[in-house]
């Protein structure tokens, strides 16, 4: 995965494969299932098949540095991996601080 945003990243990167590894990126750090019915199962799927999609779209020489550059840069955590993070662990807060709202608000109506 860190090869692919590193790909990402590289000009000689097809735009279409940008656009799909930008989509498989968001996916797999997303908490948002596309397909709520089946939990994880669309993340198991759409995530390797996206992958093996991308990778197939890339040049040999644009991932074979990307690869290399990632196996270099693998300790150092990168400032757009933190910001996702810290976005997803926002998006996880607000979505509990709502579901907490909406319990308080149901328990005070069944009270009084």
């Amino acid at each position: 995965m860190h090869a692919l945003s590193i790909a990402l990243h590289d000009p000689r990167t097809p735009w279409q494969a940008k656009a799909l590894i930008g989509f498989v990126l968001a996916h797999a750090l997303s908490p948002i299932d596309l397909i709520p019915v089946l939990g994880h199962l669309d993340g198991i799927l759409i995530v390797p098949a996206g992958i093996a999609l991308a990778l197939g779209m890339i040049p040999a020489d644009v991932i074979n540095d990307a690869r290399n550059k990632a196996a270099k840069n693998e300790a150092k955590p990168s400032m757009l991996g933190m910001i996702g993070m810290m976005l997803i662990l926002l998006i996880w807060i607000l979505l509990a601080a709502g579901l907490i709202w909406r319990l308080y608000l149901l328990l005070s109506k069944i009270k009084g």
